[in-house]
C-alpha cells in the first residue's frame, strides 16, 4: 500500500530548469506546488566549488553529475527489427540527474530558432512545393509562431542574463550581430563575451568569404547582473570548466543561480529529492490525471495527489513515463499511427580542426562554455535549398570551451594513436589548434521513435525506454553540404593542415555528440500527430502538461535550451491566464 501524501495543486516531475521556473511562478501565484527530483540536492556552495569541481576524471570521464545507468537507462537500436540493447554507460548524450538537471552542466549557449522552424512544413510547401521532400521526411508545424514566442525568448534571456549582440532589432539589421535571426523586441541584457583569438581567426576568414560572423549568445554572465527575480549573476572567469561541470563562480545561469532560490523562498513550493517517479496516476472514467506515484529516499512507494501534473523531466524521460503510465496512444512505425514516442530527433554534428602546428598561440585553457564566434549563413532560413534535396541547416562556430588535458589533445590526420609520435603531435598542436563545430538540424523519420523495450527493465521493474534512431538521408545530405561550407572557411584560416570529421553514415550511441535529444512528446495542431497542443497541454487529459525539448516536432540547427525556456514561459502564461481560472482543454480536439 502506497503512502498517501496531502494533495497539492500542482505536481512537477523533475527538479531541473522547467520545474524551477514553474515552481517559482505557480507558487507565487498562490498555488501549492511539489517538485519531485530523483537525484540529490545540489547547490553552488558547497557542491560546485573548486578544487573539487575541477576534477576532469570525475565529471567529464565518469559523469559525476549525470544519470546513473545502473538504476535506469535506455535500450537502443538503429532500425525497427534490430535487437535493442541497453546502454550500460553514458555516451552519445548526458542526461543530468539531481537538482538543476542538465542546466547544471550545460555550456550556456543560448540560441533562438529562426522563424521558419516553427512553421517548417508550411514554409517548405510554400517556398519549394509539396513534392520537394521525400515522403519519409515527416516534418510538422509547431502550432505557434516565432512572433508568439518572442516575448518569452526575451524574458528567458533576462532571467539568464544572456549576453550577445543583436542582429535584428525590431526588424532592423544591426552591425556585428546575426542578420539571419528573427526580429528582437529588445537588445540582449548583457554585452557579449570577450572574443578569443580562435574566434578572431575564424571570423576573419568567414567574413572574407562573404559570411557574417558574430559572438555566440552566452548565458555565462559577462558582468555583474541582477535578473528579474532579484538574483545576482557574477562575471565569468573563463576558467574552461563549463560543460559537464557546475559553475563555482555564480556566472553560468543554472537553475541554482538564476531561478531556484526565488522558488525555494516561497512556502507554497516544496522540492523533494531522492523521489523517483514511477508513473502518472489517472482516472480512466474522467480522463484526468490524479497525481503521481514515486519511490522516496526510504524506499517507500508514495502517492502524491495533485489537481495538475506537469512532466518536467529530460526529453526522452517524459515520453517513457507517459508510455509506462498508459497515457496516450504509443507510436507504431509500421502503421505510422499513434503519437507518444513519435518524431524522436537529435542533432546532426560534424567538426573540423585547423592545425597551426605551433605557429599560433590559441591558449585553449582560457575558455568558457559559450565562448565562440559563429556564422548562421547556412542555417535553414538563411539560404536557398532549391535543387539540394534536403531541408535544414546548421550554424558553424569556433568555440573555445575547454583545453582540459584528458579530453583535449587534437592531432592531425595520420598521427599514430599512441606512442612517442603521438606525444610529439600533442605537444606541437595542443596550443595551436582551432576547432570548428557544425551544429546541424535533425528532421523526423517514420522509423525514429521512442518506445518501451519488450525485454529489459530498470531497477524498479519497469520496462526500459527504447530509442530507435539513425541519421535520415535528408540529414546526411544536409550535413555534407554545410560541412563543405565549413571546410572552405577552415581552408581560408591559413593553418598548416585541416582535419574534417564528416558525419558517419549511421548513428552510434557510443561516442559523445550532444545532449540535445528532442521529440517523443511533440506539440502540434492535430491530436492524431501530436501529444500536446500549442500550449504544451496534453490532448488526452487537460490537467497533464509536458515541458522540455521532447515537444519539438523536429530539431533546429541550434542548441535547444533557449527555446525550451521560452516555451516554458509561454505555457506558464497560458496556465495562469487561461487554465487555472477555469480548468479545461485550451484547444478543442
Amino acid at each position: 500500500m502506497a503512502v498517501r501524501m496531502p494533495p497539492v495543486d500542482v505536481a512537477l516531475v523533475g527538479g531541473g530548469m522547467t520545474a524551477a521556473i514553474l515552481g517559482k511562478e505557480l507558487a507565487e501565484a498562490g498555488h501549492t506546488v511539489v517538485a519531485l527530483e530523483r537525484g540529490q540536492m545540489r547547490q553552488t556552495i558547497p557542491d560546485f566549488q573548486s578544487p573539487t569541481m575541477h576534477d576532469e576524471l570525475k565529471y567529464s570521464v565518469r559523469h559525476g553529475l549525470m544519470q546513473d545507468p545502473r538504476v535506469q537507462t535506455l535500450s537502443f537500436r538503429n532500425f525497427p527489427g534490430q535487437r535493442a540493447l541497453p546502454m550500460r554507460q553514458l555516451g552519445s548524450f548526458l542526461p543530468g540527474e539531481g537538482v538543476g538537471g542538465a542546466m547544471v552542466h550545460w555550456n550556456g549557449q543560448t540560441w533562438r530558432f529562426q522563424p521558419e522552424w516553427f512553421a517548417l512544413r508550411s514554409w517548405v510547401n510554400d517556398r519549394y512545393g509539396r513534392d520537394f521532400l521525400a515522403e519519409d521526411v515527416t516534418i510538422q508545424d509547431w502550432g505557434l509562431s516565432y512572433e508568439d514566442l518572442e516575448p518569452f525568448y526575451d524574458y528567458f534571456e533576462r532571467i539568464c542574463g544572456t549576453g550577445g549582440t543583436a542582429g535584428n532589432l525590431r526588424g532592423e539589421v544591426q552591425s556585428g550581430g546575426n542578420p539571419f535571426e528573427g526580429a528582437r523586441s529588445a537588445p540582449y541584457p548583457n554585452p557579449p563575451m570577450k572574443q578569443a583569438y580562435s574566434g578572431h581567426l575564424f571570423g576573419t576568414a568567414a567574413a572574407e568569404l562573404g559570411h557574417h560572423p558574430f559572438p555566440v549568445p552566452s548565458s555565462n554572465s559577462t558582468r555583474h547582473y541582477t535578473n528579474p527575480y532579484g538574483l545576482e549573476l557574477k562575471p565569468c572567469m573563463y576558467c574552461g570548466f563549463c560543460e559537464t561541470y557546475g559553475c563555482e563562480h555564480f556566472a553560468k545561469a543554472s537553475a541554482q543561480v538564476a531561478i531556484l532560490p526565488a522558488a525555494l523562498a516561497n512556502k507554497n513550493f516544496e522540492l523533494r529529492t531522492r523521489s523517483y517517479v514511477l508513473r502518472v496516476e489517472w482516472d480512466r472514467g474522467a480522463n484526468v490525471a490524479t497525481g503521481v506515484t514515486y519511490v522516496d529516499a526510504r524506499g517507500r512507494e508514495v502517492f502524491q495527489p495533485a489537481a495538475m501534473v506537469v512532466l518536467c523531466a529530460f526529453a526522452h524521460h517524459n515520453a517513457v513515463l507517459m508510455l509506462q503510465s498508459g497515457i496516450g496512444e504509443p507510436y507504431d512505425p509500421r502503421t505510422r499511427s499513434g503519437t507518444v514516442g513519435r518524431n524522436y530527433t537529435y542533432q546532426t554534428m560534424s567538426g573540423i580542426n585547423v592545425f597551426y602546428a605551433g605557429s599560433k598561440r590559441i591558449n585553449p585553457f582560457m575558455g568558457a562554455g559559450a565562448l565562440g564566434t559563429a556564422i548562421d549563413d547556412v542555417n535553414n532560413g538563411s539560404f536557398d535549398h532549391s535543387g539540394l534535396g534536403f531541408v535544414g541547416g546548421a550554424y558553424i562556430a569556433a568555440y573555445q570551451t575547454s583545453g582540459r588535458p584528458i579530453n583535449f589533445h587534437p592531432v592531425p590526420d595520420g598521427t599514430p594513436r599512441w606512442g612517442r609520435a603521438w606525444k610529439q603531435a600533442v605537444a606541437e598542436n595542443y596550443n595551436s589548434t582551432v576547432s570548428l563545430t557544425i551544429h546541424g538540424s535533425s528532421v523526423p523519420h517514420p522509423n525514429n521513435y521512442i518506445g518501451l523495450d519488450p525485454s529489459y527493465t530498470d531497477a524498479f521493474g519497469q520496462p526500459l525506454g527504447m530509442v530507435t534512431f539513425d541519421f535520415p538521408y535528408n540529414d546526411r545530405l544536409m550535413s555534407r553540404h554545410v560541412t563543405e561550407k565549413a571546410w572552405r572557411v577552415a581552408q581560408a584560416m591559413g593553418g598548416k593542415s585541416v582535419s574534417v570529421g564528416w558525419l558517419d553514415d549511421h548513428y552510434s550511441i557510443v561516442p559523445y555528440q550532444t545532449t540535445h535529444n528532442t521529440g517523443g512528446t511533440i506539440m502540434g495542431t492535430d491530436p492524431k500527430t501530436s501529444v500536446v497542443n500549442r500550449y504544451l497541454q496534453s490532448w488526452d487529459m487537460h490537467n497533464l502538461w509536458v515541458m522540455g525539448a521532447g515537444v519539438f516536432p523536429q530539431n533546429a540547427g541550434y542548441n535547444p535550451t533557449g527555446t525550451v525556456g521560452a516555451l516554458t514561459y509561454w505555457a506558464l502564461d497560458a496556465m495562469l491566464k487561461q487554465y487555472l481560472r477555469n480548468p479545461r482543454p485550451l484547444v478543442p480536439s
